[in-house]
């Protein structure tokens, strides 16, 4: 017979006259390191202790201190992107990861997967004889194709990893979170009052990934992608790390700036000549606030040093974990930020972050009402602008912007057996597609020219290898382009031009900077008009490059493209109508009906007994969402705008057996209205003042509310005690939510992406 699996042996007619032989597995060479890679969410370049901050995080000083920290590293301004551009070696338009994975814009700079002529990190490792684990945020899975009716082709262990535990969308609640393990969705293993933080739940499964591997193949090193929900919002902590940080941000952000910058400066975390970066605009100076504007900063500050700690210590117990295994000493921990400091959270803080996705600004005099729930689970909080310029000390802007202050972050190397430096700087201009050819380099792979088939985009980094023996080597990475929805710039031998781009203006009308970053790291000095050659140089530079990694065409749309949902394909279809069969795992809200800001129909079939209650369908948290159940005998709609319900329970009950209950909400400019419906009939309407247009990142749920209640009204999951046969949603599209999928928002600018 034809022998298809290779066989090195020789087969007779009897065992006699044959010998037999085995493949030979494939590992790794033999001091091949494990590699741990570290990614911390949302976290600017001064917030380690050891990068200038007063913020405590000694496991992640104790790594700089055993390693060593690199000054001088950028990354894309949002997290999917640098997220595709880490596990791949590419950069982000190449791979088709422009923004978020939650965006499809239809070319292939943005189709909210990373391409599969770019085979990851973990497939290169897996192939190349290492166990692979992802634990943590996920985010580089079209939201569409992430409930669990997949395609699961984009998912963790679809893209080289063995085991995952954690959740694919761009946030969850600390708290109440929305997990997947593997490739099937599971509920938490305990509530935030049984003292549930979702930090400690990812290092106790990344340990025990690694006891599992190393427990029987004890041969085989092992990758582990360790991407904390930290810290980017919804800031939560337990309560014990909020309390620790009362009072210590009292002398506001302007102090603080100064404090850590002079720091930065004392540690050589920047040159000498550096100079501090002026308050961004819409950053007022701390003694101007009123009273309870710095009341509601600073709480907001404590929760996010909270979270800050205590995700340094889940980092300390993974460390301490490697020890006891005896593997620290050759094992590769990378740990680093996707981008600088969040800017989501408005000139203020705010105490719900969806407020500032529904383009509310929540004003202080409101939120320190609420003072003592900040970092808690009945919040979704984020800080004000000056918080985060402070934590991208000493640079300018933030998250989404390609000034430094969006794009230059922290990194730390730590490798006991091959760095012998301890403690030391790197001040080396790299990339975050440096990051893969560094860990090939360490673990003895390289990247096939063609991977299952799929001919390989080449890698656009250089490894850092070369540094790890040599401070003062020149940087073997010149050139870099930066684009992030419109926003532009471009660094080369030391020299950056930038823009800040205004969305829906035209490309051609943006202003271009000019920066010597390497004599003036923070962009404090623009040369554009002095150095018009060389600006004209770096421009025509960015364009060469913007033709060769595929950025083209320009694009600044950003929040209007969760609305290009609907191209007629599942899971939406032509007739937005979406039938759903209990039981049923939740589902994401990008692959769910999209209700939020728009009219729908929801009508479900139910047979109860007499007494018989529960959830018929609930999207959200108890920080903001609906809820449609049964109490009481009676239908309940509660509509909990960011902690303000909006009740409406039905004029008649409910009777025992079969019965059709449903939902008419209809949308008007900025309010609704809302119908119950029992078999056929109108039983009570009641107007809402607000309509969330953007609910929450935690998705639909049928029969149940998964996660924290949206509704006061009940505790738990509150599961519908009948029979619940089937929900179906039939959204309604008035002219005007026609227009308005294809209308640009016209705050994004000011507002919204700022």
């Amino acid at each position: 017979m034809n022998h298809f699996e290779p066989f090195a042996g020789r087969i007779g007619r009897t065992l006699a006259d044959s010998t037999p032989w085995w493949p030979t597995p494939v590992h790794p060479k033999p001091d091949a390191p494990n590699i741990v890679v570290i990614l911390i969410d949302d976290l600017g370049f001064s917030h380690f202790n050891c990068f200038g901050s007063d913020l405590v995080t000694p496991n992640i000083d104790a790594l700089a201190s055993g390693g060593l920290r690199y000054t001088n590293f950028h990354v894309t301004p949002l997290c999917s992107p640098t997220r595709a551009a880490l596990l791949t070696g590419r950069n982000h338009h190449t791979v088709g990861m422009r923004g978020i994975s939650n965006w499809s814009s239809g070319f292939p700079s943005m189709r909210g997967q990373v391409s599969n002529h770019a085979a990851t990190m973990a497939e290169v490792l897996r192939d190349g004889g290492y166990t692979t684990f992802a634990v943590g945020k996920w985010h580089l899975v079209a939201m569409d194709n992430a409930s669990s009716a997949g395609p699961f082709d984009q998912w963790p262990l679809q893209r080289g990893f063995d085991r995952y535990y954690g959740f694919l969308d761009g946030e969850t609640d600390q708290f109440a979170p929305d997990l997947v393990y593997d490739n099937h969705r599971v509920e938490p293993p305990a509530t935030a009052a049984n003292g549930y933080h979702l930090s400690e739940d990812l290092v106790d499964h990344a340990i025990e990934f690694i006891h599992d591997s190393k427990s029987i193949r004890p041969d085989r090193p092992f990758f582990t992608y360790l991407a904390f929900g930290a810290t980017h919002a919804p800031h939560q902590a337990p309560a014990e790390y909020l309390a620790r940080h009362r009072g210590r941000y009292d002398d506001g952000w302007d102090e603080a700036r100064e404090r850590w910058f002079a720091r930065q400066k004392e540690l050589g975390i920047v040159p000498a000549q550096t100079e501090l970066s002026p308050r961004n605009d819409g950053v007022e100076p701390w003694e101007s606030l009123p009273q309870n504007q710095q009341r509601l900063a600073c709480r907001l500050q404590e929760a996010f040093a909270a979270f800050l700690e205590h995700t340094d210590a889940q980092i300390g117990r993974l460390v301490d974990d490697l020890e006891v295994l005896g593997e620290l000493d050759n094992t590769l921990i990378l740990l680093m930020s996707d981008n600088g400091a969040s800017q989501e959270g408005g000139p203020f803080g705010i105490l719900h972050e969806m407020k500032y996705f529904n383009f509310i600004l929540e004003s202080p005099d409101e939120a320190v009402k609420r003072l003592e729930d900040i970092g808690g689970p009945s919040s979704h909080s984020n800080y004000p602008w000056g918080w985060a310029q402070a934590g991208n000390t000493p640079f300018k802007w933030y998250k989404q912007n390609t000034h430094e202050g969006g794009v230059h972050v922290p990194l730390i190397a730590h490798w006991p057996r091959r760095i012998a430096a301890r403690g030391q700087l790197r001040h080396q201009f790299h990339y975050v597609t440096d990051i893969a050819p560094t860990v090939f380099e360490a673990a003895g792979v390289s990247l096939p020219e063609v991977y299952r088939g799929y001919e390989q985009i080449p890698i656009a980094g250089a490894s850092l290898a070369y540094t790890f023996d040599q401070a003062d080597v020149p940087s073997q990475k010149t050139t870099q382009y930066f684009e992030m929805m419109g926003h532009r710039a471009m660094y080369h031998d030391g020299w950056k031009a930038v823009t800040r781009h205004a969305a829906g203006t035209p490309f051609d009308d943006d202003r271009w900077e000019l920066y010597h970053v390497q004599e003036d790291p923070s962009e404090c000095h623009d040369l554009a008009a002095t150095r018009s050659a060389k600006l004209a140089e770096l421009i025509e530079l960015w364009w060469r490059e913007a033709e060769e990694y595929g950025v083209l065409p320009l694009d600044d749309r950003g929040i209007e493209l969760f609305g290009a949902r609907f191209r007629d394909n599942a899971p939406h279809p032509p007739s937005r109508h979406y039938t759903y069969w209990p039981p049923i795992n939740p589902v994401p809200p990008q692959a769910a009906a999209a209700i939020g800001g728009r009219s729908w129909d929801l009508e479900a079939r139910i047979n109860r007994p007499a007494g018989a209650q529960g959830v018929v369908l609930a999207t959200g948290t108890e920080n903001a969402g609906l809820s449609f159940f049964l109490e009481g005998d009676r239908l309940v709609f509660d509509y909990n705008i960011f902690n303000e319900y909006h009740v409406l329970i039905s004029n008649e009950e409910v009777p025992t057996g079969p019965s059709v209950v449903g939902v008419r909400f209809r949308r008007g400019k900025n309010d609704a209205d809302v119908t119950l419906v029992l078999n056929g009939k109108d039983v009570g309407s009641l107007h809402l003042p607000f309509l969330m247009r953007i609910i929450s990142s935690i998705g639909m749920s049928i029969g149940r509310d998964h996660g924290s209640p949206v509704s006061t009204m009940y505790r738990g999951e509150f599961a519908f005690e009948g029979t619940l046969e089937r929900v179906d949603i039939q959204l309604v599209a008035t002219n005007s939510e026609e227009a308005g999928e294809q209308r640009v928002v016209s705050d994004r600018e000011g507002m919204a992406r700022q």
